[in-house]
């Protein structure tokens, strides 16, 4: 990349945009091959309607109303790619934070370490083997709803740093700037805070254990960073 301080902002600004265009676009082709209601007993898509699709399957019935039996078959070989896409992508990257990890010497020494091929084959087999305990755990729909409220944690620390950087460090070189700072990051923490007050609150099954398991991890690095794998 030649000019990241500009590519990396507008790359993200563009890519942010039209998945959300896409998003909105999907929702009115729901709207409109579906109705908003309908009846949990039955068995057409059209009956059913989006408030009872059947696994809340939503996308898989529009296409179902508008190519019949083979919609179903389509948007099943679409999610298959989509999925594959994104696992190759998470496991990548998921290795390396493992490694860096392991490099501040805040985990496992063997995930630190690079093979022949400069590949982390110790933290990509350690991530494999978590990975399939998690798949004994629960649900995909459940393994979900521990993620996102810890994901939506760390999200809000993250851009809440932005406010420490900016004032511990008001001199630090920014090649990459904030749009609308303070307001626009500001608006995003209160955003995210709401939604995580509504998953602790409608679904407290899986997000109080998820908030536990991210509140056990402090006193763990204070304590592995003490000790030498």
């Amino acid at each position: 990349m030649r000019d990241p301080a500009r590519a990396v902002p507008l790359s993200l600004a563009i890519g942010t945009t039209a998945v959300t265009l896409l998003y909105l676009a999907a929702n009115v082709v729901y709207l409109a091959t579906l109705p908003l209601h309908g009846d949990p007993t039955a068995v057409d898509p059209m009956a059913r309607g989006i408030q009872y699709a059947s696994s809340d399957r939503v996308a898989t019935a529009s296409m179902q109303i508008m190519l019949g039996p083979a919609g179903a078959l389509l948007m099943a070989l679409a999610i298959m790619i989509s999925t594959f896409g994104c696992e190759n992508g998470l496991i990548l990257a998921g290795a390396r934070v493992y490694y860096a990890m392991a490099r501040d010497r805040l985990f496992f020494r063997a995930a630190g370490l690079l093979n022949t091929r400069r590949v982390p084959a110790a933290a990509l087999v350690l991530q494999g083997m978590w990975a399939s305990v998690l798949t004994l755990s629960g649900t995909y729909s459940d393994l979900l709803d521990y993620v996102i409220f810890a994901a939506l944690l760390f999200y809000v620390l993250t851009v809440g740093a932005l406010f420490v950087l900016r004032r511990n460090r008001p001199r630090a070189p920014r090649p990459y700037r904030a749009l609308g700072y303070p307001i626009v990051p500001a608006f995003y923490i209160g955003l995210a805070a709401l939604i995580m007050i509504d998953l602790l609150v409608v679904k407290p099954r899986y997000t109080w254990p998820g908030l536990l398991i991210v509140a056990a991890g402090v006193p763990v690095f204070y304590w592995w960073r003490g000790r030498r794998w």
